[in-house]
Formats: C-alpha cells, structure tokens, sequence
C-alpha cells in the first residue's frame, strides 16, 4: 500500500511541511504565534575561495537581489 504523501505526488519534505503549517494553524493564538516563529527559517551561505570561506550571506537576500536585477534588464 502507498503512502498518502506518495499517492498525493508530493515530497515527503513538502508532505511535513504541510502537516507542520496544518497543526501550526490549529493551535490558539498564543501557542500558535510561539509556534510560526519557530517555524520561519533563515538560510545562510558563504562562498568558499582559495580555501577560505567567504562573507555570509542571507540566502533570501540575494535571492530579492538577483530577481530585482533580472527584472530590470528583461524590461
């Protein structure tokens, strides 16, 4: 027998970010604020040059960066 998450076509990843947001949004307010927060992510990257590793950076960030440019030349 498939699992749901399988048989839906979706990511096991995908399938607990969903149940995760379902409970999140189920909790009364308090509890449910605690628990968006803890459930927001920030990722981070560095580029690694010559053996050292680069400035730190906010993937988010650059990501705004990079489509603002795009955008800008597209137009």
């Amino acid at each position: 027998m498939a699992f749901a998450w399988k048989a839906a076509g979706i990511t096991y990843n995908r399938y607990l970010a969903v149940a995760a947001r379902v409970v999140r949004r189920s909790l009364k307010d308090d509890k449910r604020l605690q628990a968006e927060r803890r459930g927001e992510m920030d990722l981070r990257f560095a580029k690694w040059e010559g053996g050292k590793q680069g400035e730190n950076k906010s993937l988010a960030d650059v990501n705004q960066a990079d489509m603002a440019a795009h955008a800008g030349q597209s137009q």
